[in-house]
Formats: structure tokens, sequence, C-alpha cells
């Protein structure tokens, strides 16, 4: 956690432009789940006409349409907040929209491509057909491995650079080509997965609390288990 402060701070970026399928519940979920475990937690939503903290631990981007992708994209590359608390060691997961305008570059609804924030080094544009429904990932190794599940809707493709490490392997579903699904960064992570992503995979909110906080007491299971296996089934 910040060196200033025992409280976890969560920061929701954008709410009003990137929060299209409810993406805010991942934040809701972080806190539960640290708080659970004795860990004081704070929420800090920063709007779009807002300053962008860069004393936080967790930030979150979640879905947008085109138009407001574009402007978070202007806006977060003009603030640098972003930008200053990754190379500080913040953690960041972001989602779908928010996946790719953390990167190098994407695309706008033209596929256009158009510069990034540039914390995770990958390059997004549109693909020939729309990627929509529910996808299974592997998850890397080295991240604690396992299965993920989520909902997707998109166009977009990804292509990693070689900063960047997939997130997981696709068993169904698209994800960044069929192949491969999301990727991480050090302490960046990016996924196109919506349900919201955190609450159907309690194991990805635990990796963001243990990036910022170390180790995790375990957790009786939960709702959230219990939802992660029922989707799993549902999707295979």
């Amino acid at each position: 956690m910040s060196d200033s402060s025992s409280v976890l701070r969560i920061v929701w970026i954008y709410p009003d432009l990137l929060s299209t399928y409810g993406d805010q519940g991942n934040a809701l979920i972080l806190r539960r789940r640290a708080e659970q475990r004795g860990i004081e937690t704070e929420i800090l939503h920063v709007y779009s006409s807002d300053p962008v903290p860069a004393e936080g631990d967790v930030y979150l981007l979640g879905g947008g349409e085109d138009r407001p992708q574009i402007l978070a994209a202007n806006r977060l590359r003009a603030d640098g907040g972003l930008k200053r608390a990754a190379e500080r060691g913040a953690a960041v997961l972001a989602v779908c929209a928010g996946y790719q305008i953390v990167g190098q570059s994407y695309g706008d609804d033209d596929d256009n491509p158009l510069p990034g924030v540039g914390i995770l080094d990958i390059h997004s544009g549109r693909g020939e057909t729309r990627a929509v429904g529910e996808i299974v990932a592997e998850v890397a190794p080295e991240l604690g491995g396992g299965r993920i599940t989520g909902f997707e809707n998109h166009q977009g493709r990804t292509t990693l650079g070689p900063a960047a490490t997939p997130l997981s392997r696709t068993v169904t579903g698209i994800g960044n080509d069929g192949h491969t699904e999301g990727a991480y960064q050090g302490q960046v992570l990016g996924t196109y997965l919506h349900g919201p992503a955190l609450p159907r995979n309690p194991q990805l909110a635990d990796l963001l609390l243990r990036m910022r906080v170390g180790e995790l007491s375990p957790l009786p299971p939960s709702w959230g288990e219990a939802l992660h296996e029922e989707r799993l089934a549902a999707a295979l």
C-alpha cells in the first residue's frame, strides 16, 4: 500500500466514460475481499473532469463505446496521473476499451490508429468479426494458473509487444486473437473480460491485492467461487 497510508486506495477511473457492463463491480469485490482480511480500503471515483491521483494502490478502468474511449484516452494521456502511478508500482486492471487505451495504440471506429497511454506493450485494432459470448481461458502459470471466465463483446484484436506477456490462453472464445486473452506487464493487467471480471474470478481480485499488500490469508469459499464454477461449467 501507499507508504504514507495504511489504507488500500482503489481508484475507479472515469465511471462516466468507461463503465459499459457494470465494471464497477470490480472495485466493490476488491474492497470486499480486502476488508474480509482486515485491510481498510477507500474507493475513489475519478471522473473525466478530475485529475487522476498518482498515489493510489489499485487503478481500475472499465469498458466503453468508441467515442467515450477516445475521450478517455486523450484525457488520460494529457493528465499523466495513471502513467505516473504505474511507473511507481501501482496495480492496474483495465477491461475491454480500458485495456486497449492503456496500450501503445488502439483503433478508432474506422480503425485509424490512435495513441494510447503507453503503460502496456500492446497494439489494438479492429477485427473483421465481432467477438461476442462467454470466454474461458487458462491464466499464465506464473500468475497462479487456473481458469477464468467472462463475457466478451468487442471487435478488437490485440497484438502483444515484447515487453508484455499473455494474461491467459483461450480455451473458448476470442480474447486477443483466438489464442490468447489479455496481457500483463509488471503490475499492469489488461483483459477483454466483462462479467464483471473480478466477481466472476475471485483469484484475479486476490492477485491484484497481493501485488499491493503481499501474502493474503485464505478466505472460506463464498458466492464468488460458486459463481466462478457455475459459469465455468456453463461455458464448456
